[in-house]
């Protein structure tokens, strides 16, 4: 927390904070995962890139390198030592100050780590169920998508707590024009014909680090991949469909809003990406170890004392 490890317990923020009652902050989720190895976060740098340009969009000066942010994350990490973690470094603005235009508060960094579970189900490598939500995504010229925003997820709370008291397991998410867009956490895929699809920027989605990476692992097993605009028909008679996310890795999608997808289990195609992610961050496919940020032991993983 701001440069120091402190137990959970005294990780303290105001109840006046900014972004506790605005929004405005950003984030990240990470995954970490044990190898042969030993412990790794997988695309760690992106994610660090992806945190400071979200905090930049916000008007919110990180007062730390990315240099100093990774170092943080790996010492949080490796200081937890839990194996698969799922890792929340967040960019706030303490308290106390009341008052939308603020842009004088104290910017600040905590990273957390916590033991990583199945977000969409146990069973949800198997297939999960899915609603069409009523809510629609927010689009980017109301709340940028770029940004991972603490703001930008109401639309999802609203989409998700709805699916989920109806029975499904997720919600997807359509844009202001009716198209496909995304899950509440995730992005979303489309196989059909064999040529696996996604929404685009044009969708307002949120550039996924594991939907770049799917892109360029279905790529290299050979599979088409076309970012388009997709409608909710395509999506409904598709041969496959699939969930990608930090948290919900590679989840197929079985039935969407009583409609079956394909034959209702997970498709050939799925599998087979399924199957080269999971070797990808467990450290047995060679072609993406540069994905892989390795985790020291706690010995080496001293603390970086603050300088700001």
């Amino acid at each position: 927390m701001n440069g120091t490890l402190v137990d959970a317990s005294q990780a303290k923020v105001s109840v006046l904070s900014h972004t506790l009652h605005y929004g405005v902050g950003v984030f990240e989720g990470i995954r970490g995962y044990r190898t042969a190895k030993g412990g790794v976060i997988f695309r760690l740098r992106d994610h660090v890139k992806r945190l400071i340009l979200s905090a930049k969009v916000y008007k919110m000066t990180i007062p730390y390198t990315e240099d100093e942010i990774v170092d943080a994350i790996v010492t949080t990490q490796a200081a937890s030592d839990v194996y698969p973690s799922y890792i929340r470094p967040i960019v706030y603005r303490d308290g106390p100050a009341l008052g939308v235009k603020n842009l004088t508060t104290k910017v600040c960094l905590a990273v957390a780590v916590i033991p990583a579970r199945k977000y969409l189900g146990e069973k949800s490598d198997g297939g999960i169920r899915a609603k069409i939500s009523p809510f629609r995504k927010v689009p980017s010229d109301a709340l940028p998508a770029m940004a991972k925003a603490v703001g930008n997820y109401l639309g999802g709370y609203l989409a998700g707590t709805d699916a989920q008291q109806d029975g499904y397991e997720e919600a997807i998410l359509l844009d202001k024009n009716g198209y496909l867009a995304e899950g509440t956490g995730e992005n979303i895929f489309v196989v059909r014909s064999g040529t696996v699809y996604t929404p685009g920027p044009e969708g307002d989605i949120l550039f996924g680090i594991t939907r770049q990476s799917v892109i360029q692992i279905a790529q290299d097993l050979g599979f088409p991949v076309v970012e388009k605009t997709l409608s909710l028909g395509e999506l409904l008679t598709a041969d496959e469909a699939f969930f990608t996310g930090t948290y919900a890795e590679i989840a197929p999608i079985g039935e969407i809003s009583h409609y079956v997808v394909g034959t209702g289990k997970p498709g050939p195609i799925t599998r087979d990406i399924q199957d080269a992610f999971y070797k990808t961050v467990h450290g047995e496919e060679p072609r993406y170890t540069d994905w892989l940020h390795p985790v020291p032991p706690i010995a080496k993983a001293v603390p970086r004392p603050s300088r700001r």
